[in-house]
């Protein structure tokens, strides 16, 4: 997930699929809180980036990952201060010819631990946890056999992947080919489960040291499952309601919510496709029950929602200073994520990649079966890009190079530069 599908969270190349694994007021954003328009640009505008590319500009570059990825349908907005460009390409709904809708809603994935990661940085402004506090302080006996040991895990080694907690997968018992998919594409799992079938495994490496600037890291959705179990055991509310509380209403999202048990989307919504294991057709995988992924990646959003929260979370609006520095203090990914996302570094929540055109561009990304969501905001919060894709393979070939193409896509929109 990351974002991340259950067919296909743990690949040779990890991080392509488990992302592959990018705000405080509509008035003080300068943000309409109205429907984007299907496509087109409203207004222009420029940074130290360069000119913002023009829509037809955009549209040669959606249309160019449309054919090299060989993806169903793909949709991006590119936000430059108050005026925003739009492009799609492809399907909302194979053999419909429907064009895809901005005003869609989709599947945050893992773009979902970046509102989990703010919310325990606002819990630990407020002195109602800190990132030191161990799991064990917060849920004893939890984390513990197999040489799991969570008096040594921090809140903070949760957030920044540097536990060494196993990345739980439920295909690993329930299998990931299609059928499988339709056969339990419906269940109901709880936060427990998840990390109990982590405690199966042995840790994939000792807690990080906090004073070791390259610690073993490895992406880890149970990591923020025990996030999100934290939250409720300091708030007495659930994750996802003090998701809703701190961040959804007062930025005034108005496509992103958690779904529950509910497998379907509200409102217009874009399919995802997903080619699974063994198969040459496709498998609509849009109506899925996410309990599941819960605070790794369960939040439902839009192409609005992800870029008023990101623009209002790099702009310091979100969190007081002394936080955003421990949001921004960033670790290196290792050799897996570094091959598909050069110069990538995890900071608690975010993601730092470096531009072509200087500075740094951050985000998340989420992944789940037939979808990839990828996300960018500049340094200065003046620009930002929501890339939501659908169409899917499960071939390791085919989500490198399909990734590449992403990658390239929000640098060429950021830095205002055409291929």
């Amino acid at each position: 997930m990351g974002t991340y599908s259950k067919a296909s969270r743990r690949p040779r190349l990890p991080v392509v699929t488990a992302l592959v694994t990018a705000a405080v007021c509509a008035v003080s954003l300068g943000v309409s809180a109205g429907p984007a328009p299907a496509h087109g640009t409203e207004g222009g505008g420029r940074d130290s980036a360069g000119t913002v590319l023009s829509r037809k500009q955009l549209q040669r570059e959606v249309d160019r990952v449309l054919r090299e990825a060989g993806y169903v349908g793909i949709s991006v907005q590119v936000r430059d201060g108050q005026s925003r460009t739009y492009a799609v390409a492809g399907e909302a709904e194979l053999g419909t010819g429907r064009r895809v809708s901005h005003a869609a809603n989709f599947r945050a994935a893992s773009v979902t631990k970046t509102f989990v990661a703010t919310v325990v940085l606002q819990l630990a402004a407020e002195g109602r946890l800190s990132l030191d506090d161990t799991v064990e302080d917060w849920l004893p006996g939890v984390v513990a056999g197999n040489g799991n040991d969570g008096s040594r895990v921090t809140v903070r080694h949760l957030l920044q992947h540097t536990s060494g907690i196993y990345n739980y997968d439920f295909t690993e018992d329930t299998g990931n080919t299609a059928e499988d998919f339709e056969r339990t594409r419906f269940d109901h799992h709880d936060p427990e489960e998840s990390v109990a079938g982590a405690m199966r495994h042995k840790p994939d490496f000792e807690p990080a040291d906090p004073n070791d600037p390259e610690p073993d890291w490895n992406y880890s959705n149970t990591g923020y499952t025990l996030a999100g179990m934290i939250i409720e055991k300091a708030t007495g509310k659930t994750w996802d309601r003090e998701v809703r509380d701190r961040i959804v209403r007062p930025l005034g999202l108005t496509q992103t919510y958690v779904p529950g048990d509910d497998p379907t989307l509200k409102g217009p919504y874009t399919h995802a496709y997903q080619q699974f294991p063994g198969s040459t057709g496709w498998t609509d995988t849009s109506l899925v029950n996410m309990s599941w992924a819960t605070a790794a990646g369960q939040l439902i959003s839009g192409e609005r929602d992800l870029d008023r929260f990101l623009t209002a979370l790099q702009r310091g609006r979100l969190l007081p200073p002394a936080q955003m520095a421990e949001l921004r203090r960033t670790v290196p990914v290792g050799a897996d994520f570094e091959a598909v996302f050069p110069g990538l570094r995890y900071g608690l929540g975010v993601m730092r990649q470096p531009l072509s055109c200087g500075g740094y561009r951050w985000g998340h990304g989420g992944d789940l079966e037939g979808q990839t969501v990828r996300t960018a905001v500049s340094e200065d919060g003046q620009r930002s890009v929501v890339i939501n894709s659908t169409g899917k393979k499960a071939d390791d070939e085919w989500l490198f190079a399909a990734e590449r193409a992403l990658q390239a896509l929000l640098d060429r929109a950021i830095c205002g530069v055409e291929r």
